[in-house]
């Protein structure tokens, strides 16, 4: 895509681009016309040096659709300033278990739309965050797999998730869980290939949280979905960054996925998340017609991490 209101430079892998030229705290409508239509061409859209307040991250998430959630902090830091670095923390468990492929919020009703994602404290080394291009990986399958996975679906859980990993955070007094994402709910079923909304292209939707695909057994289920994990997110399907303060990035939750990687957790790194919903229309699970989503401000404290 061509354009004379910013710069682009596309990134090397099937996906993603540096954007250049455009201050997103006060771009104009014929630019973020423009910019909208880069983010579906590239799913993955990095900006450097923007230095974003959070109201003004917050609204400009806003410009693509109502919020799943404003703007929490991704963080080691808790509200007090204190590194958290205990392997047995909550927070901990929870950045350790976001190091998996994932798409967000496929374990609530209402998967996201995309994501507002902006750097304030980054470690010495480590912390990148990887996307991988699920419209990629689903093209580079033969065609008889393109068959056998267009009637399948999977159910997709945060329990499962972080479960599997180890890293499930610490039950309340009630013998319940705090953190956002473990609702008592049925679990989300989804289609393992889903047609993109805005594009018309499929692409896989799979990751940590899916699992129990209808028809199989447990084995054989956790077989097939970490095979194609693991084929879907190799290059050149997959791009990490590294950050620095003041970069933001948008991403495109329905054709992407992505993760964080290890960093020495005895130094500070602050990330800000700002979670754009799904459209009903598209993004609602198949078991979970009619759902309402409500905001996950209300129920998360200020230490607390959103798990995605």
């Amino acid at each position: 895509m061509a354009t004379d209101l910013f710069e682009i430079e596309p990134l090397d892998a099937t996906f993603g681009a540096v954007v250049t030229g455009v201050e997103l705290r006060s771009i104009d409508e014929p630019a973020f016309e423009a910019l909208h239509e880069t983010w579906l061409e590239y799913a993955l859209l990095i900006f450097p040096g923007q230095f974003l307040s959070i109201a003004e991250q917050n609204a400009f998430a806003r410009r693509f659709g109502p919020l799943e959630f404003e703007a929490v902090a991704f963080s080691n830091v808790d509200s007090e300033g204190r590194i958290l670095d205990d392997p047995g923390h909550d927070v901990v468990k929870s950045l350790r278990g976001n190091e998996g492929w994932h798409h967000d919020s496929t374990y609530m009703p209402l998967q996201a739309k995309g994501s507002v994602f902006t750097a304030e404290v980054v470690p010495s080394r480590g912390g990148a965050t990887g996307w991988a291009d699920m419209r990629a990986a689903y093209e580079a399958l033969d065609s008889a797999t393109r068959k056998r996975l267009g009637g399948l679906q999977a159910y997709h859980s945060l329990y499962y998730s972080q479960g599997r990993s180890g890293y499930m955070p610490t039950k309340n007094s009630g013998g319940g869980y705090d953190m956002y994402g473990f609702h008592d709910l049925e679990p989300s079923l989804r289609p393992l290939v889903k047609v993109h909304p805005e594009t018309g292209r499929p692409n896989l939707l799979i990751g940590r949280h899916a699992y129990g695909i209808v028809g199989m057994d447990d084995d054989e289920s956790e077989a097939f979905l970490d095979g194609l994990n693991d084929e879907a997110c190799r290059p050149p399907r997959i791009h990490h960054h590294h950050w620095t303060v003041g970069d933001a990035a948008l991403w495109d939750n329905r054709r992407l996925m992505h993760r964080g990687t290890p960093f020495d957790m005895t130094e500070p790194r602050r990330m800000w998340h700002t979670r754009i919903a799904g459209d009903p229309a598209s993004e609602l699970a198949d078991n979970h017609p009619g759902f309402e989503q409500r905001s996950g401000v209300d129920v998360m404290g200020e230490d607390t991490l959103i798990v995605s």
